[in-house]
């Protein structure tokens, strides 16, 4: 693992972010919710989007989070989509905040996705739908951006962070495709330096979450980096620097942890990390959320008053079940 020299001036975070927890420093309970891989199967999924934007809407949430995936990766990787997408998360009524995936861009090479080449699909994305730092949604969140507080980590306008009650949220760049590591040089390259600063704003977390005694810290991605065991220790696995970087923070503190992910499309809720001494480490909690071919939700409430601060609830809606026959 990299070691990560690059802290958040302090002068900068500090400010930032006693903005941010004085502005919203509400204790007590409130939910949001998680969901992403859709819609796969376009147009005809365009009506089961927007029957779950309308119950996220009527669930009113106090923010929703799409852990990436806004298509499938088969299917083309135009400008259109891209604006359809941005028009679909703007239509929740409360902030909406986007972790981008790897059929957006890492998988745009493929020739059924339109042959683009990944990086310039990546940058029409980060100059269209992160062009400054309000989330998407008719009420707009003011988010803190890895980009404007890091210099060295500029580029990356698609991090960020920000604050509700006494929980840290963290967004992270992390799609499926191996983290775009082993598909040529220039993605190895590309991977290099998104994968430093996602290091970076990890540990940043930590330290802001132990500064500012946080009740819990939920960071959100796409990529199933606990698809296999192997992405723990294969040098080839471009997810083995995040797992080292959230074992080796983990097993210091008694933050709860959650990790939210997308992309293997199934609903599962567990304790997927390992500490350095082979056991789990039971603060730390993974949900990953349905997907594809399953449209649905997840509602997560948090609750400041008890040492387990999360609960569970998936959103389904009857419409959107794919008929067995």
């Amino acid at each position: 693992m990299r070691t990560i020299s690059n802290s958040l001036p302090r002068t900068v975070l500090v400010l930032a972010v006693y903005c941010l927890f004085m502005c919203d420093a509400v204790a007590g309970s409130f939910k949001f919710i998680a969901f992403g891989d859709m819609p796969y199967s376009q147009p005809s999924d365009f009506p089961r989007l927007e029957r779950l934007i309308d119950t996220i809407n009527a669930d009113k949430p106090a923010f929703s989070i799409f852990l990436g995936d806004t298509k499938s990766g088969e299917s083309p990787c135009t400008n259109e989509h891209v604006q359809r997408m941005t028009e679909y998360f703007n239509a929740f009524k409360t902030p909406l905040i986007y972790s981008i995936g790897d059929n957006e861009w890492t998988d745009c090479h493929r020739a059924m996705a339109g042959a683009y080449n990944p990086l310039e699909r990546l940058s029409y994305i980060r100059e269209n739908q992160f062009s400054n730092n309000q989330s998407f949604g008719k009420s707009k969140l003011t988010l803190v951006r890895q980009a404007d507080v890091m210099p060295k980590f500029s580029k990356y306008v698609e991090n960020a962070l920000w604050v509700k009650g006494k929980f840290l949220f963290v967004s992270l760049h992390i799609p499926g495709s191996n983290n775009n590591l082993g598909r040529n040089q220039e993605s190895d390259e590309e991977y290099i330096l998104r994968n430093e600063a996602n290091l970076a704003w990890i540990k940043n977390a930590f330290e802001l979450s132990a500064e500012k005694g946080y009740a819990a810290i939920v960071f959100a991605f796409q990529a199933d980096i606990f698809y296999s065991p192997e992405f723990a220790t294969d040098s080839n696995s471009g997810y083995r620097d995040t797992i080292t970087q959230f074992r080796v923070l983990s097993e210091k503190v008694s933050t709860p942890i959650l990790l939210v992910h997308g992309d293997s499309h199934r609903l599962k809720i567990d304790q997927p990390l390992y500490g350095s001494n082979k056991k789990i480490i039971e603060t730390v909690y993974r949900l990953e959320v349905m997907g594809a071919d399953e449209m649905q939700a997840v509602e997560i409430e948090v609750d400041d008053h008890v040492s387990s601060p999360f609960r569970f609830r998936p959103l389904l809606i009857p419409e959107n079940i794919l008929k067995l026959n």
